[in-house]
């Protein structure tokens, strides 16, 4: 799945878990981008009691977790190399084995990717294998910035004010003209900061274009 940041591509995933057959079994998720890396090879594969020091317990990784169902990598391009090829590994023999153990497992789960990056250019600068982009590369989504979809500002936007439990609030034409000729640099996760910023701030049922 491609996209800008906050375009919503883990909705996106979670939205291809919920509508397959693997839907009563778990959805795991992962951004690379957030775990330092040297706890990832951790947080993927798990560890066995004894595998580093502070490893008290043993513990299943993200394939193991995600036995049966889905497994979401969000911003798959900030792998680092050395798990690039243990990952491409995985789904080619869809055996794990945690750190620190001898013996396989085996896993079945359904990868989900997610970049903002240009993995071609990355394979270019040798940051990406190309055999591992041609392996999760099969069946590929492209999702437009929000600035490019503008049919669905206004949706969106009463869809995050009934989350909140304030379907009664509504937009005044101002507002919605003003959520319509902004160009959401951040996407729907900046919508959706702005909708929130806007009940918290307005009075009575209606938000303004001041809001």
């Amino acid at each position: 799945v491609n996209g800008e940041t906050g375009t919503g591509k883990e909705l996106v995933a979670r939205a291809l878990h919920q509508h397959s057959p693997r839907s009563e079994r778990p959805f795991i998720a992962l951004n690379m981008a957030a775990i330092p890396r040297d706890l990832l090879e951790s947080e993927l594969f798990g560890h066995e009691r004894g595998a580093f020091t502070g490893a008290q317990i043993s513990r299943k990784g993200r394939f193991e977790q995600a036995d049966g169902g889905t497994l979401f990598l969000d911003e798959i391009g900030e792998l680092p190399p050395n798990l690039q090829t243990k990952l491409l590994r995985v789904l080619q023999e869809r055996n794990v084995t945690r750190l620190g153990a001898s013996n396989q497992t085996k896993v079945d789960f359904r990868l989900i990717a997610a970049t903002n990056k240009d993995l071609k250019k990355a394979i270019e600068h040798r940051e990406f294998r190309e055999d591992l982009y041609f392996r999760i590369s099969t069946f590929r989504l492209s999702i437009a910035p929000l600035k490019d979809r503008p049919d669905d500002i206004l949706p969106l936007a009463a869809n995050i004010i009934s989350n909140t439990g304030k379907s009664f609030i509504n937009l005044s034409d101002e507002a919605q003209e003003k959520l319509l000729t902004y160009h959401w640099p951040g996407n729907v996760r900046e919508l959706d900061n702005v909708i929130q910023r806007a009940l918290v701030i307005c009075q009575g049922s209606t938000v303004t274009k001041d809001d």
